[in-house]
């Protein structure tokens, strides 16, 4: 069953954020006292180009067992230090079409917006790390693997244990690109 195993946020802009008991999601906000909580876009290199542009990057999800597959690799990361609000265990992030909707404890709901696009923050964080969360399938294509943004639905507490259930869309589903 998939869960929420860890949540974390941060005041100030910095790379990581810092892990917490819960966090509270605000409705058409993100996460209550997180820098990147807002209307409108609140990345610096975002706001830099665009200030007025929404906010598609509201609440930022990793899968825990991204971890797990960097640390042979000799990068040791814990949750929130890669800037999530929410880490997840047992669903595929990576693999959700445009538009599903994760139920996130009791009242919770997020939509996902898009794929985190990896900047050179990783790298200061561990050198390599920005590599190490790149791939390439078959095709040659880039696969981003450093989690999922969204937007926040419905507003509520979310705390490590609570279960997430996945909701998919109607109609075609549209692959997760950068946002």
């Amino acid at each position: 069953m998939p869960v929420v195993t860890a949540v974390s946020l941060r005041r100030g802009h910095h790379f990581s954020k810092t892990a917490s008991l819960s966090i509270r999601l605000l409705k058409g906000l993100g996460v209550d006292g997180d820098a990147h909580m807002g209307e409108t876009v609140k990345h610096r290199s975002r706001v830099a180009k665009d200030p007025s542009l929404p906010n598609l990057r509201q609440v930022h999800l990793i899968h825990e067992e991204l971890f797990d597959e960097l640390a042979p690799k000799s990068f040791i990361v814990r949750p929130g230090e890669m800037g999530e609000n929410v880490t997840t265990r047992g669903i595929d992030l990576l693999g959700l079409p445009t538009g599903a909707r994760l139920h996130l404890g009791d009242s919770a709901v997020v939509e996902v917006t898009g794929l985190r696009n990896p900047c050179i923050q990783i790298d200061r964080f561990q050198k390599g790390l920005m590599a190490a969360t790149l791939d390439r399938d078959a095709n040659g294509n880039l696969i981003r693997k450093a989690g999922v943004m969204s937007i926040v639905l419905a507003g509520g507490d979310v705390r490590p244990g609570d279960p997430i259930r996945v909701e998919l869309p109607d109609g075609p589903h549209r692959p997760l690109l950068p946002v």
